[in-house]
């Protein structure tokens, strides 16, 4: 994007009122489901791990490490690293729209080569592409959430219910929204996975592509449009 297309975007995201399409609602509830999906789909088919809850890999790792179990420990390295990367990469370039569709890209070659790929390189794949997403899309209205996880969503939501601010109502409902897509989409996840393998992975993909759709189909949306 270029210097001259970027400053009036950043300009209208600074306007009261007005917000980028990336920042919408409708964007926000496609990348949690699909975030949900994706760890439901990681767990049950590839090994006990999660794409996106660095969490859990962090105590799966340190429990296992514990336990003396280190071939076990060691499988929940490779989504850690990779997630840091992602993150990384979509921290400098600072591109929303570009680390989607890199993300959409990963997850298409995950998908058409998973039987073929090494568990821990398609893991990475994954862990990747969710890193893209959650260091690129951190903002829904004028609230700050995270795509791939509950956890912060849900004290976001208490927040706004005891905050005398005009809209903490509606934020309230934004974050619950948010979480109950994230689980819709582990549910969906859980039950293509061990249906469909590999070809569920068309599902997170169409939310996705549709989340990008969304993004590029319009510049700007008033917050209650």
């Amino acid at each position: 994007m270029s210097v001259q297309a970027a400053t009036p975007k950043l300009a209208a995201e600074r306007r009261p009122g007005v917000y980028a399409p990336e920042q919408s609602l409708p964007v926000a509830a496609l990348l949690s489901m699909s975030g949900g999906f994706l760890d439901a789909f990681t767990w049950l088919s590839l090994g006990g791990v999660f794409a996106n809850s660095q969490t859990g890999n962090f105590v799966l790792l340190g429990m296992y490490a514990a336990l003396g179990k280190w071939q076990d420990a060691a499988h929940h390295i490779p989504p850690i690293i990779a997630f840091l990367a992602g993150a990384s990469v979509a921290v400098r370039v600072r591109a929303p729209l570009f680390c989607l569709s890199l993300e959409i890209v990963l997850l298409t070659t995950v998908a058409l080569l998973l039987h073929e790929l090494p568990q821990p390189l398609a893991i990475a794949g994954i862990s990747f592409g969710a890193a893209l997403q959650t260091a690129s899309f951190r903002k829904v209205e004028r609230w700050k959430y995270l795509s791939v996880t509950v956890t912060g969503n849900m004290l976001r939501g208490v927040e706004q219910l005891v905050s005398t601010d005009a809209e903490a109502v509606r934020g309230a409902r934004i974050m619950l929204a948010i979480c109950l897509m994230f689980l819709l989409g582990a549910a969906a996840g859980g039950f293509a996975a061990t249906r469909s393998g590999a070809s569920s992975l068309v599902a997170p993909i169409g939310l996705l592509v549709s989340a990008l759709w969304i993004c590029c189909r319009e510049p700007y949306r008033r917050w209650r449009g």
